[in-house]
């Protein structure tokens, strides 16, 4: 049965970007197609994607006649292709795991939504405000407290889709506020989590793009 992924510009999809990790690290093969979400082409080329799913979005995974939409369910359904790798055994850390993938899915976006995903990939970046810092930090002490609780390098000990749902959110959280000595675990757990063999090879592809500048990133 053939697979093809959907998803978009190296630089500005994470959403395509979580998708296609998971997959990659379940080692499951698949065609792949990039569609431009740049805009003013965006809304063309979404609303072909609309011809055959319902969001006209990405990224979409079609697996022989099905298709199968938003990140979390192709991160869910690529988890149960590998045997559920990719979530803890236990029955209260795969909750807890799958509550970090819903915020990430949710509100996760109103963190310092001026920098976006996007951003990661400028050269020149904005001096953040004192809130943005504020915001930064606390995310932080977040995933310290659990990382302190973590069996193992990952948040709930091996690799797991938590960690996939938070890369993008690492990388621009990452790239405009570095993280301190105050959270020793969590500049750990970023440094391999961007270290990653699949994480490098879409940030590496990523960064030999020209940037996508949104409006008012500057000046906010």
């Amino acid at each position: 049965m053939s697979r093809t992924l959907y998803s978009g510009n190296r630089n500005a999809s994470s959403w395509a970007f979580r998708a296609w990790l998971a997959l990659r690290e379940q080692n499951i093969e698949f065609d792949e197609i990039i569609v431009d979400i740049r805009r003013p082409q965006r809304w063309k080329n979404l609303s072909e994607i609309g011809q055959f799913s319902p969001p006209a979005a990405v990224p979409v995974l079609l697996d022989g006649e099905s298709v199968i939409y938003d990140s979390s369910a192709i991160m869910e359904y690529a988890n149960e292709l590998g045997a559920g790798e990719l979530l803890p055994k236990d029955l209260v850390l795969r909750a807890q795991a799958r509550s970090f993938v819903a915020w990430q899915h949710s509100t996760f976006s109103r963190v310092c939504p001026c920098l976006s995903f996007e951003s990661a990939f400028y050269k020149e970046k904005k001096q953040l405000t004192a809130n943005e810092i504020k915001t930064a930090n606390w995310v932080y002490s977040i995933w310290e407290a659990h990382l302190t609780k973590s069996t193992g390098a990952y948040l709930f000990g091996d690799f797991s889709l938590a960690d996939i749902a938070l890369v993008p959110s690492v990388l621009r959280l990452k790239s405009h506020c570095p993280v301190s000595k105050e959270f020793p675990l969590t500049r750990r757990w970023v440094q391999q989590l961007l270290q990653r063999e699949y994480v490098q090879e879409w940030l590496n592809q990523a960064y030999a793009l020209d940037p996508i500048y949104c409006e008012g990133y500057y000046s906010s």
